[in-house]
């Protein structure tokens, strides 16, 4: 009995892992990487979902906003064999697209605007950072795997 809770909520199950390059290029519209998969136990993992996420803060104090953006997303949807005690490796690359905020196009009309565009963020204390989440479903548990990690933009 004891096992099969365990199994169920993920408890000696399957932990996932991002293995991703310190920087992604906008250039590129594309980020590759691995997953790793390990597990105590036999375990089928059925998809894996991945997202790269924008969370874009500006402001100070009180009147600080935060907003977080899909950038990119795609779902791995193939089953997955973990043995037990064993390393599984499998690639992707994940499409993305940047969104644009109304200072970054200001700044791309000419060489003036550019440094306009950087004192009125650097005025607003505007910024963003970028992540990557990972998300597997595992077969027989109600608690999914998951990892996220900070990817750099260039």
């Amino acid at each position: 009995m004891f096992k099969k809770v365990k199994k169920w909520l993920g408890i000696e199950g399957v932990k996932l892992e991002l293995v991703l390059p310190e920087m992604a290029f906008e250039e590129v519209g594309a980020v590759s990487g691995k997953i790793q998969f390990y597990s105590q136990n036999r375990q089928r993992v059925k998809y894996v979902k991945l997202e790269m996420i924008e969370k874009y803060s500006r402001g100070r104090g009180k009147e600080k906003l935060v907003d977080e953006y899909v950038l990119g997303e795609m779902t791995i949807e193939k089953e997955i064999e973990v043995p037990a005690e064993e390393m599984v490796e499998i690639g992707f690359t994940l499409p993305f697209q940047i969104t644009k905020t109304a200072i970054d196009e200001f700044g791309e009309m000419n060489i003036f605007t550019g440094g306009l565009s950087k004192v009125a963020k650097a005025l607003q204390k505007a910024k963003s950072e970028y992540r990557i989440e990972a998300e597997a479903k595992v077969d027989g548990t109600a608690l999914n795997p998951f990892d996220r990690k900070e990817i750099q933009l260039k």
